[in-house]
């Protein structure tokens, strides 16, 4: 069932679109049809940044069962990861840059 409920978070990192690399600033997540996955519906996430126009985005089509196992590996991941490890101030990208 398509809801047109979306969500929206902003963010900082970074995506490789098919130009190369760009600054991530806004996820947006709905669940609807998707445009190429064979699903009557899924978990629609796009990672963008919009200042950059609609080549500034990564798109991923996902099942439920997909999107739950994701959010459980990126809470993994970040729980065994030493405190601060993935956070901007200890990012050595961001201290390069600036």
């Amino acid at each position: 069932m398509c809801t047109y409920l979306t969500q929206y978070a902003a963010i900082d990192g970074s995506g490789k679109g098919s130009s190369g690399w760009f600054s991530l600033t806004q996820a947006t997540v709905y669940v609807d049809h998707p445009q190429h996955a064979p699903y009557e519906h899924t978990v629609n996430i796009d990672l963008g940044n919009p200042k950059l126009g609609p080549a500034a985005r990564v798109a991923v089509e996902l099942t439920e069962e997909a999107a739950l196992a994701l959010i459980d590996s990126i809470r993994a991941a970040l729980a065994s990861a030493p405190p601060g490890l993935a956070s901007k101030a200890g990012s050595a990208h961001q201290q390069v840059a600036a």
